[in-house]
């Protein structure tokens, strides 16, 4: 099936992000199932997010792809200010737009997220009666414990006692203070990791020149406080797939086992050789894509 790619403008609280829309071309009439799509983190949607879109599209779905308040193309201050709470605006300001679309069936839309948009369908899973099916890849289920895997315990009491006068600071006035998302092995970042270092850096000089190595200090402050496996069993009765990188070190896959293990049916959970950043590229993409177009399919079409 063709597709058509579309540049898009919707407004979230006050703000416009900025996304793509992908519509399938055929010769089928009547309006078709949508897909809600987000990157995980601070990534951009042009790190590789159109290979599942176009992918989705040409099934049959009406995929829209975007940018968070704060990030990429999207407007918002500060920039880089990565808050679970203000994307899960988003998330559901996308969802209230692509519903009024003229193609689509406000009744079958899904959610797709990875990484920490990942976290942030199974959120929005459990609040959010509009979606009709989830997949969430490599999830990031609980920030806090992810966290503590990263750090040795005395750098992470070092990194709580800044958190705290960063706070203090911010409350008398101080301007945000950044971290790196990624560094070289041995300095500070938000994703302390070689992978992270090596396919933030690769695919931001390759395809998402727009990308920014920075997030605002209050953005790890709120990844500690987020924990979307409290709420996992309220999933049910949507349709959750989960996939999961066997060898990920950021959204280690016992904890993601653990937090699937909470959900109601239906549900099902599917675990793949490949660290956090294999589903993008080939190999991987042909492993985890498969999957994810069957689970929209049978539980949207």
């Amino acid at each position: 099936m063709n597709v058509a790619k579309q540049d898009v403008t919707f407004t979230s609280e006050g703000l416009n992000c900025k996304g793509w829309l992908y519509l399938p071309e055929g010769e089928e009439s009547g309006k078709k199932p949508a897909i809600v799509m987000a990157h995980g983190f601070n990534a951009v949607k042009e790190m590789h997010l159109k290979s599942f879109a176009e992918k989705f599209a040409e099934e049959g779905f009406v995929v829209l792809v975007f940018d968070y308040r704060f990030i990429g193309e999207s407007e918002g201050e500060p920039r880089q200010h990565v808050i679970p709470a203000e994307h899960h605006k988003d998330y559901r300001n996308a969802i209230s737009w692509i519903s009024n679309h003229d193609q689509v069936d406000a009744n079958r839309i899904g959610i797709w997220g990875t990484g920490y948009s990942g976290a942030h369908v199974l959120h929005l899973a459990a609040i959010d009666s509009r979606v009709k099916a989830v997949v969430a890849q490599a999830p990031v289920v609980n920030g806090l414990k992810s966290a503590r895997r990263l750090m040795r315990n005395d750098v992470f009491q070092g990194f709580i006692q800044n958190l705290s006068a960063y706070r203090l600071a911010r409350y008398m006035g101080a301007a945000h203070q950044y971290v790196p998302v990624v560094a070289p092995e041995g300095e500070v970042s938000a994703l302390p990791i070689p992978d992270a270092f090596e396919w933030f850096m690769e695919t931001g000089n390759t395809v998402a020149p727009n990308w920014e190595n920075r997030v605002t200090l209050e953005s790890m402050e709120a990844l500690l406080e987020y924990s979307p496996d409290s709420t996992i069993e309220r999933i049910s009765p949507t349709p959750l797939l989960m996939l999961v990188a066997e060898s990920d070190q950021l959204a280690t896959a016992d904890l993601s086992i653990e937090a699937f293990h909470k959900a109601h049916e239906p549900k099902k959970l599917m675990i793949f050789p490949g660290g956090h950043y294999s589903a993008y590229t080939e190999p991987g993409l042909s492993v985890f894509l498969p999957p994810q177009v069957e689970w929209f399919k049978e539980h949207l079409m």
